[in-house]
């Protein structure tokens, strides 16, 4: 898995419980995923389908920097299919896992479409 992202986390940031907010985490990997899926097909038009089970493993609190990671186990004819991991650069702890995140490209006019591609791309984006 490969770590494209880093997140410093804030007090906006914050729950209640003075740990970091999952839905800003989720907020923050779905942008990522998205970069991830456009930089592999080379195509702007991509939007998430579907993300499986989302497995919180651990909290991460005010300092912390999160590395958010995502690797390609599968291309469609029109989708990316990935992975993720999110977790704390420090201590290299696990604080979340998804195993399986599905981003579709889009034509002009909305509808799924050929995206050309069969094998994860080497570099992020050009």
């Amino acid at each position: 898995m490969k770590f494209f992202s880093r997140k410093w986390i804030k007090p906006e940031d914050l729950n209640a419980h003075n740990t970091l907010f999952g839905g800003r985490l989720l907020a923050w990997i779905d942008e990522e995923a998205a970069i991830y899926a456009m930089c592999q097909v080379d195509s702007k038009s991509m939007v998430t389908k579907f993300i499986s089970e989302i497995n919180f493993v651990s909290s991460a609190k005010f300092g912390d920097v999160v590395e958010i990671g995502f690797e390609a186990i599968a291309f469609g004819t029109s989708s990316i299919t990935m992975r993720c991991l999110a977790r704390n650069k420090n201590t290299k702890q696990d604080i979340l896992t998804i195993e399986k995140i599905v981003f579709v490209k889009l034509d002009a006019e909305g509808k799924p479409c050929p995206h050309g591609k069969t094998l994860p791309e080497k570099q992020q984006c050009n």
